[in-house]
């Protein structure tokens, strides 16, 4: 399968020009696709198009990944509701480097092939731009008739829109469509691509090319990805899933994706890995089968985080996973850095100790019904270590003469407890 083909079986082409797939099957073809700096990383509902560049990378052209330094000041309106708060240049440089250094994880910009990646900044071509040079230069070849017939700009002005639309957002389709001339001019760009919510904004840099230069452009776009029960894609309780391991960490991030539903997985696993076409109906009839195995959610799982993360990241994912359900040890437990070790155990109660109690060490009938109450009573307690259903940091216990120190804490600081197959409980040192 070309790159078209590709994409439509993995249900990843929502639009195109006509004369788009001509174009790449003649020729190495430049293409872009641009990355809103709002954050110092990005966040899973950017990995659609990282991974596009990335197929389009492994189909033989060359792509180019648009870091919006100068757009970034302004928002893109498409899909929003209500205009954002437009970043300060310090904020805006921390963001850029953050975007850079994780694209260059997946994209080659560094080989000597002929189609190794380009990364720009558009504030490195806007900043020199003056208002008045800009609507004389730009301005004049897109008329307004043409900007209100966009989506993007008819919701936002509609009846029921409450905030109506700024001139700084209506101006974005043509800052976007200046880049998109730019790198036409300067690079031979001749396509751009995005997501769907994107399509007035490209269209509007193609129909600039033809008006102001006479060339010919392409307009390539996928869908904005769903999911199954109408939720929005890549947001958790907690809020976004980033790529970054120090908002999300690995074991979070690999939980996402492990927890997705059957149908919502059938989708993705075409989309985020790059498994093949057999492969991945192997996949599926085998899950259909057997869907309470959840094979098709953990091969899903596996993939993305070690291309997000790594292989060793992936790995202790799969074994603090396997704390909550029983098989791992103590030892596994203790292995796990606090970063994991929180993330397992989110949400479960917690309680405050004293540090320094512990160095003389506390009898486990006083810790959990006085010091920390677990247990309302020590009766409780008592019937619960006779009856085998009480451990600490994974190891059975059952005797109410135990006496807790500091060695048993973990990472210097935590004392885990399990009250029955599902009550966790955690005692934190301070």
């Amino acid at each position: 399968m070309n790159f078209i083909e590709d994409l439509k079986w993995r249900g990843m082409l929502h639009d195109m020009m006509p004369g788009t797939e001509e174009q790449l099957t003649k020729e190495m073809t430049l293409a872009y696709v641009g990355f809103d700096p709002t954050a110092d990383s990005l966040h899973i509902g950017s990995m659609a198009p990282i991974i596009l560049l990335m197929r389009y990378q492994r189909a033989g052209h060359k792509p180019i990944a648009l870091v919006g330094g100068a757009t970034g000041m302004i928002g893109d309106p498409s899909g929003k509701s209500q205009e954002r708060n437009l970043l300060n240049e310090e904020t805006l440089h921390k963001n850029l480097e953050g975007i850079k250094k994780q694209l260059s994880k997946f994209i080659d910009f560094d080989s000597d092939a002929p189609n190794k990646a380009l990364m720009v900044n558009n504030y490195d071509w806007m900043k020199e731009q003056t208002f008045l040079s800009f609507i004389r230069d730009i301005g004049k070849h897109i008329t307004v008739n043409y900007m209100m017939s966009k989506d993007s700009v008819k919701k936002r002005l509609s009846a029921e829109s409450k905030t109506g639309m700024s001139f700084t957002e209506f101006t974005y389709q043509l800052v976007q469509g200046y880049d998109f001339y730019w790198l036409y001019e300067n690079l031979g760009c001749k396509l751009q691509m995005g997501g769907s919510d994107q399509w007035g904004n490209i269209t509007t840099g193609t129909e600039l090319i033809r008006r102001k230069s006479g060339g010919e452009a392409f307009a390539l776009t996928i869908p904005l990805i769903t999911k199954a029960d109408g939720g929005k894609f890549g947001k958790t309780e907690s809020g976004n899933v980033w790529l970054d391991p120090d908002k999300t960490s690995p074991y979070s991030f690999y939980q996402f994706w492990l927890n997705t539903s059957d149908e919502d997985a059938e989708k993705y696993i075409k989309i985020f890995t790059f498994l093949d076409k057999a492969e991945i109906e192997l996949l599926i009839i085998k899950h259909r089968e057997n869907p309470g195995m959840r094979e098709l959610q953990k091969v899903l799982a596996r993939e993305i985080t070690v291309m997000v993360h790594s292989e060793a990241d992936y790995k202790a994912a799969v074994e603090a996973s396997e704390i909550l359900f029983g098989k791992a040890t103590s030892e596994a437990l203790t292995k796990l850095d606090e970063r994991t070790f929180l993330a397992v155990f989110e949400g479960v109660p917690t309680f405050d100790i004293q540090k320094l109690e512990l160095e003389k060490g506390i009898n486990i009938l006083d810790l959990l019904t006085d010091k920390a109450p677990v247990f309302p009573s020590k009766g409780e307690l008592r019937r619960m270590l006779s009856g085998g259903g009480m451990a600490i940091n994974k190891e059975k216990v059952d005797s109410a003469e135990l006496t807790i120190n500091q060695s048993q804490l973990i990472n210097s600081k935590y004392i885990l407890i399990q009250k029955g197959k599902k009550n966790y409980y955690l005692l934190i040192a301070k």
